[in-house]
């Protein structure tokens, strides 16, 4: 799987891998070493990262599934309790 990121993605991107580059390799990184190493890190670790946010995703979404019940259970039958209660609390 090939992940593809947005032009203004890659920009924002390739300028930060030259900063990285500047302020802690002390040594600057122009454009085609920084669009070689973005397309790298994208091709290389980029499915690893995509694999986690897909694992972490479907666990939140499993429990809430598991949950569904309990997340949108509406009591039944309620009409005539609640005009009771209504009818006591006028009094």
């Amino acid at each position: 799987m090939t992940i593809e990121i947005s032009k203004e993605a890659t920009a924002e991107a390739m300028a930060s891998l030259k900063r990285y580059a500047e302020e802690n390799l002390a040594q600057p990184l122009g454009d085609l070493p920084a669009g070689m190493l973005l397309d790298f890190v994208l091709e290389e670790i980029g499915p690893a990262i995509y694999n986690k946010a897909i694992e972490d995703a479907q666990v939140r979404l499993l429990s809430r599934i598991t949950d569904l019940s309990g997340e949108l259970f509406a009591d039944e039958f309620q009409y005539w309790p609640r005009l009771e209660a209504k009818r006591k609390s006028r009094r």
